[in-house]
């Protein structure tokens, strides 16, 4: 089977900011492993043929699986981190986060925000199918993805396959509320990184119209600077 490899030499926003995200044909199969940017998402056969856990593109393995399925908040900086080594998580650590949707935030606040994150999560993989599985979660070039649709790509909780691989949460059954939770918080930390002068409650946002949707907004990256593209 054929994958996908992208060379990251491409840029995430015009010259001209105004011009907006310039979309990438960036899918959760894709890979960049000469810039250490992986896929771990596995077919019933590649997993036949060798072990699990390794890219699929290069056969590296850079994860500590057991650990991450421990699901422990307390270690919630690794897992963070380890997501960002497969290409669309990392996409969705470093891009900027649209106008629309650091405007959704602000007008919520953090603690609104978490309890509509915890909503979405649960409507998008709390039970064991959504009608639209693979596609439940809007991505970055849609002009209503709000920015808890940033986080549940950054962290893997978009459609039932992504949480069974991140976080061993098999597919046949409905998520518990424990688990809804834990990726609640895994969002709201990813959130907590991208906005960091988000207010506790809701503040006046004036209505933006005619803004061109997909412009930067002013955001903060994660610790480590990229030099990469996703």
């Amino acid at each position: 089977m054929a994958h996908e490899t992208f060379v990251l030499r491409e840029v995430y926003m015009a010259t001209n900011p105004t011009e907006g995200l310039k979309p990438l044909n960036i899918k959760c199969t894709s890979t960049a492993c000469a810039d250490g940017l992986h896929c771990f998402l596995l077919t019933k056969k590649m997993k036949q043929n060798g072990p699990s856990g390794r890219c699929r593109s290069c056969g590296v393995q850079l994860v500590d699986w057991a650990r991450l399925f421990r699901k422990d908040l307390r270690d919630a900086k690794y897992t963070l981190e380890s997501l960002k080594h497969e290409l669309i998580r990392h996409h969705f650590s470093h891009i900027p986060i649209s106008v629309y949707a650091v405007n959704y935030a602000r007008r919520k606040g953090r603690l609104q925000l978490k309890e509509a994150a915890r909503k979405q999560i649960a409507q998008a993989v709390g039970r064991i199918s959504h009608p639209r599985e693979g596609q439940q979660t809007a991505r970055e070039t849609n002009a209503h993805a709000n920015a808890i649709h940033y986080a549940q790509h950054a962290t893997a909780a978009c459609c039932r396959r992504c949480v069974e691989e991140w976080h061993g949460i098999p597919r046949d059954r409905e998520l518990t509320a424990e688990e809804i939770d834990y990726l609640t918080e895994l969002a709201m930390l990813y959130i907590a990184a991208r906005l960091p002068d988000l207010a506790e409650g809701p503040i006046h946002v004036p209505s933006l119209r005619g803004a061109r949707v997909g412009v930067s907004a002013t955001t903060h990256h994660s610790d480590t600077e990229s030099t990469h593209a996703h």
